[in-house]
C-alpha cells in the first residue's frame, strides 16, 4: 500500500508541475496539533477508567485537550478543536477526517476510498426495556472550513451489541456541499442493543481526490464536524432541541491589525492598535426565549494580578437564533515588564442552573513577545506557489515596523509533507516598500531549506545573523528556486487580504486567498533567545510563592507550592501551549515530567480545589 501511495503522488506531481503556474492552497498532509502533544497523551492515555458508564451520556467537545475525552470514549482518532468550523452550535466539535491520531495521513489512503477517523463511546449500561424510549443525537456537518466530502464518502453510525460481539450501521450520511450542521436523533431500541455494555461507534469513509489537479488530493480531506451527542432515555422523536446557551466561535485577538506583536512596537503605537471591543459568539439552542449574562475579565499572567473585570448585562436570546456582539471595550494592555507581556482574555456566560457549564467559558491568550503574526497558530492547510513557471515565483507578507528596530529572524511553518516531498531550497527575502508592493530587496539569503521546526506550533526560525534594519513599512518571504510545492502553513480563521502578494511573469499581485500564511518576523536584540530572566514567578493571594525550576527546562520541572496545603486530591497541575491547549495535566506533584513536548514556551496552571491559585512560564528546551 506504502508503494501505491507513493505512486500515486508522483503522478499527481507530475499533473501539478505541468499546470499553469498558480496560488495553491491544500489540505494538511500532518496536523502539528495533534502530533506535538501525541506522546504525552499516549503516556497518560491508561489512566482512564474502564468501567461502564450509566446514562446519560454527553459531549459537546467543549474540553480544552486535541483529543477525545478519555471519561467518555476509548480511541482517540477524532481531532477536538474549534478552528475547522464557524457554524458550530457550541465551542468545540469533533473533526473527521484523513488523518491518523499520529496527525499523519492514513497509509491506506488512496483515491479509491478507505475507512478512516473512528470514535468509540465507552461501554454503557443500556439494561433497559424499549419502552424508556432511549435515544441517540447529534448534530454533524460537511466539510466546514474544510474539504467538503465527495458523494462517494460518508459518516457512518454504528451500534454495538454486546452479546453477539457485532456492530451495526444505523445510520449514514453521504458526501455533500451543505454546510449546515444537521440534527440526527436515531432510537436505541432493539433488544440486541438494549444491555449492559451497549456502545456506539461514528467511522468515516474519505477517498483522495481521483481529480489530479485538485490541490485536496495531496493532503487532508473529507472532512466531517460533529457536536452535541447525547443518548439518553425518555426522549421523543423530535427531541434533538437542548435547554442551553452556549458560547460557539473562538475569542479573538482584541488589536485591531495582529494577533500577536512585540511588545515596545504596541506601546508606540497602542491607541490607534488597541480595539475597541470584544466579539463573542453564543448562541440559544433551546426553543424559548433564554437570558444570559455576559462576563469579560482580562488578566496579567506574568504579575498573576487582574487588570479589568466589566459585565456586558443580561440579554434575552431569541429561541434557536446565534448571537455576534461586540462587547464594548475602554482599555489598553499595560504592564511593567518592558520587553513582553501576556494576557489571558476570559469571556463567560452566566446562564441557568441547567445549562451544561462547560461550554460557557472561553480563554484567548494576547502574546506580546518578539515578532509580529497575523496567523493564530494553527494551520488548517497549506500554502504555495505552484505549476509550470512557478521557478522564481516569490511570496511576500506586508508588516509594518512602527518603530526604528532590527529584524533578527523569520519564523516560517513548513507543513510536513508526504514522503518530505517539499524538502527543497529556497532563498528568504526582505524587501522594503514600492508603494504597495515589494520594492527594493533589503536582505536575502539563498539556497536555505524548507525545515519543520521542533518549537510550539511548528515554526522554523531562519535567523539573520547581522540584522536587517527596519523603519515602516517591509515585506518578508521566499523565493522559489524549483516548481515544487513549498506547502507553507496556512491559518483560514484569521482573513488577511491585502497584505499578502505573490510574484509571477513579472508583476506583483494581491493574493486570491483568504486566510493567513503562518510566516513571522522577529524583532528586537541580537541575542533573541529566550532566558530565564524572562520567566515570571507568580504568588496567590496569600503571598505563597509557586515556583518552578529549573527553568528553562529539559526533562523535569521541581514545583514548590509553599506553605499551601496541596495534596493529589484537591490539587493539579496544567501545562498549556499559548494558544490555549492543555498538554499535560497531572495531579499536584514535587516533579513533573515534561519530556513529551517539543521546545517552546510554556504556560503552566496551577488550581487548587478548583480554583487557579498560579500561574508560571516554562521554557522547554532540546
Amino acid at each position: 500500500m506504502t508503494k501505491q501511495i507513493f505512486l500515486y503522488f508522483i503522478f499527481v506531481f507530475i499533473v501539478l508541475i505541468n499546470s499553469a503556474a498558480q496560488e495553491v492552497v491544500t489540505g494538511l498532509q500532518s496536523n502539528y496539533s495533534i502530533s506535538k502533544t501525541r506522546d504525552n497523551h499516549a503516556i497518560n492515555k491508561g489512566i482512564a477508567t474502564q468501567d461502564t458508564l450509566l446514562l446519560p451520556f454527553f459531549d459537546d467537545f467543549s474540553g480544552q485537550s486535541v483529543f477525545p475525552d478519555k471519561s467518555r470514549w476509548l480511541d482517540d482518532f477524532v481531532f477536538i478543536n474549534n478552528t475547522y468550523s464557524d457554524r458550530q452550535i457550541t465551542e468545540g466539535i469533533a473533526t473527521f477526517d484523513a488523518l491518523n491520531n499520529t496527525g499523519r495521513l492514513y497509509e491506506q489512503a488512496s483515491s479509491t476510498g478507505f475507512e478512516a477517523d473512528h470514535l468509540t463511546s465507552k461501554p454503557i449500561n443500556l439494561k433497559y426495556p424499549a419502552s424508556e424510549n432511549i435515544k441517540l443525537s447529534f448534530f454533524y456537518q460537511a466539510g466546514g472550513l474544510s474539504d467538503a466530502p465527495e458523494s462517494k464518502d460518508s459518516l457512518t453510525l454504528q451500534f454495538l451489541a454486546p452479546e453477539e460481539s457485532k456492530w451495526y450501521s444505523v445510520w449514514k450520511a453521504e458526501g455533500t456541499t451543505d454546510q449546515r450542521f444537521k440534527p440526527i436523533i436515531i432510537p436505541v431500541n432493539q433488544t440486541r442493543f438494549l444491555k449492559n455494555g451497549f456502545q456506539f461507534r461514528f467511522i468515516n469513509y474519505a477517498s483522495l481526490s481521483p481529480n489530479l489537479i485538485d490541490p485536496s488530493m495531496i493532503g487532508n480531506s473529507d472532512i466531517w464536524n460533529v457536536d452535541y451527542v447525547l443518548l439518553n432515555r425518555n426522549r421523543s422523536a423530535g427531541d434533538t432541541v437542548f435547554a442551553d446557551v452556549a458560547l460557539t466561535l473562538p475569542v479573538r485577538s482584541l488589536l485591531k491589525s495582529h494577533e500577536a506583536m512585540p511588545w515596545k512596537q504596541f506601546r508606540q503605537v497602542y491607541l490607534q492598535e488597541m480595539g475597541s471591543s470584544i466579539l463573542v459568539h453564543y448562541r440559544n439552542n433551546d426553543t424559548i426565549i433564554r437570558n444570559a449574562t455576559r462576563n469579560f475579565e482580562i488578566w496579567d499572567v506574568y504579575k498573576n494580578s487582574q487588570t479589568l473585570f466589566f459585565t456586558a448585562g443580561a440579554t434575552n436570546i431569541n429561541p434557536l437564533t446565534n448571537v455576534d456582539y461586540n462587547a464594548n471595550l475602554v482599555y489598553t494592555f499595560n504592564t511593567d515588564n518592558p520587553d513582553s507581556a501576556l494576557f489571558r482574555i476570559t469571556c463567560s456566560l452566566k446562564t441557568d442552573e441547567f445549562d451544561p457549564k462547560a461550554n460557557d467559558t472561553l480563554i484567548y491568550y494576547q502574546v506580546f513577545k518578539n515578532y509580529f503574526a497575523f496567523d493564530d497558530g494553527s494551520s488548517e492547510g497549506g500554502y504555495g506557489i505552484n505549476g509550470l513557471g512557478s521557478r522564481n515565483a516569490m511570496v511576500a507578507y506586508r508588516y509594518t515596523s512602527f518603530i526604528q528596530d532590527t529584524l533578527r529572524a523569520v519564523k516560517i511553518c513548513f507543513n510536513a509533507s508526504y514522503q518530505e516531498a517539499n524538502k527543497r531550497a529556497f532563498d528568504l527575502m526582505v524587501w522594503d516598500d514600492n508603494n504597495g508592493i515589494p520594492g527594493n530587496v533589503l536582505y536575502t539569503k539563498e539556497e536555505v531549506m524548507v525545515e519543520q521546526g521542533n518549537m510550539i506550533n511548528g515554526y522554523y526560525n531562519y535567523s539573520i545573523p547581522e540584522g536587517v534594519v527596519l523603519n515602516g513599512v517591509f515585506y518578508v518571504g521566499w523565493r522559489q528556486r524549483s516548481e515544487t510545492f513549498l506547502n507553507a502553513g496556512f491559518d483560514v480563521n484569521t482573513p488577511n487580504k491585502g497584505r499578502q502578494l505573490f510574484w509571477l511573469n513579472g508583476d506583483w499581485g494581491q493574493s486570491s486567498v483568504n486566510g493567513s500564511v503562518m510566516i513571522r518576523p522577529v524583532v528586537g536584540k541580537a541575542d533573541i533567545i529566550t532566558s530565564v530572566n524572562d520567566t515570571h514567578n507568580t504568588t496567590n493571594k496569600n503571598k505563597n510563592s509557586i515556583r518552578i525550576w529549573p527553568n528553562p527546562a529539559t526533562d523535569y520541572i521541581t514545583v514548590s507550592a509553599g506553605e499551601l496545603p496541596y495534596s493529589a486530591a484537591s490539587a493539579d497541575i496544567s501545562i498549556l501551549d499559548l494558544s490555549g491547549h492543555e498538554l499535560i495535566k497531572v495531579p499536584f506533584s514535587d516533579h513533573i515530567d515534561i519530556s513529551s513536548l517539543h521546545a517552546g514556551i510554556y504556560i503552566v496552571i496551577t488550581k487548587f480545589k478548583g480554583s487557579i491559585v498560579g500561574y508560571n512560564r516554562l521554557i522547554k528546551t532540546k
